[in-house]
């Protein structure tokens, strides 16, 4: 799926000035049309013709209308490339951005992984950033009932490495899947290379933004969410194993569905390392590519082009 979206998207308001400049167009036409009739030697035109020239039936002016189009061309891609045009396609790339949003609520404790399923997802996440190349930028968020930035984007593996480690349950009830997204999202904002998020959490939102929302956040600034779904299919036991917490399958499919990305069920420390060791050989990422500079470049060669056609084919004489 190829899109264009705009970095800049307030100065697209300008648009408004092409009618302004057609309606403008037309008006000094007319204006020059009836200079010409009202200085016109009509007598030298009879002779010459035969026929008698008045200023309802006078054609001798151009409506210029190639160089017309050549003007509003010329402000269209001004203004289009002062608003920031990025075009995203999916291809292959080697050059991304992670952003680890690791589920670190209550039910995180659950112990149907050993010791349980938060230390499960350290240990997993740590040897992913063990794994990614050195130029790789990687950030670390948390999430409960709110959302945590940990580290913000960094191409220091050690100390993501350190951070992901010391990542705690955090006493803030509930878990806000959407909030994550959009924090971590946020997070990406700034990028050049292909955004990607790895979601770890079981799956269960109860509190915060809404998932669909942050899914159409997620989507309008072009990132990738791959979700691990933490947890199996009878669920664990957590605090004292008066509770008992079930992997949410529907919403980690469909957030991983609706932005391009891939869901992977994580039921033993095995599937978990095989789900990160897909996500980092896997090369089709969302790509960017910037149009400003091109549509630049268009409209000054047409502006040469526009110059040339005044001085030469539709110069007006005094």
């Amino acid at each position: 799926m190829i899109t264009i979206n705009f970095t800049n998207p307030y100065y697209l308001w300008l648009l408004i000035s092409i009618p302004m400049l057609i309606i403008t167009h037309f008006f000094v036409l007319g204006y020059l049309k009836r200079r010409a009739v009202k200085f016109a030697n009509f007598e030298a035109i009879k002779r010459v013709t035969g026929t008698k020239l008045e200023l309802k039936n006078a054609r001798g002016i151009s409506k210029n209308l190639f160089l017309l189009i050549v003007r509003v061309v010329v402000l269209l891609f001004l203004i289009f490339s002062i608003s920031g045009p990025v075009l995203w396609y999916s291809g292959q790339s080697s050059e991304f951005d992670f952003v680890i949003a690791i589920d670190a609520s209550s039910s995180m404790l659950a112990d149907d992984f050993k010791p349980y399923r938060l230390d499960a997802a350290r240990k997993a996440s740590s040897l992913f950033v063990e794994s990614l190349k050195a130029k790789t930028n990687i950030g670390v968020v948390s999430f409960a009932g709110t959302s945590f930035v940990e580290q913000d984007l960094t191409d220091n593996m050690k100390e993501t490495e350190e951070v992901i480690t010391g990542i705690r349950i955090k006493r803030v009830g509930g878990t806000d899947i959407g909030g994550a997204i959009i924090t971590s999202t946020n997070i990406l904002l700034n990028q050049e290379n292909s955004r990607v998020i790895i979601l770890l959490t079981d799956g269960q939102s109860t509190v915060g933004t809404p998932v669909d929302t942050a899914i159409e956040y997620a989507n309008k600034n072009y990132v990738t969410i791959n979700t691990i779904g933490l947890g199996t299919e009878e669920g664990g036991t957590f605090i004292k194993g008066d509770l008992l917490s079930k992997l949410d399958e529907p919403t980690l499919i469909d957030i991983a569905q609706k932005t391009d990305g891939k869901y992977y069920r994580a039921d033993n420390e095995e599937s978990l390392s095989n789900a990160f060791e897909e996500i980092s050989a896997s090369s089709q990422k969302k790509i960017p590519v910037n149009l400003s500079m091109g549509l630049m470049m268009t409209a000054l060669a047409l502006l040469f082009v526009e110059w040339g056609m005044i001085n030469t084919k539709y110069r007006t004489l005094p």
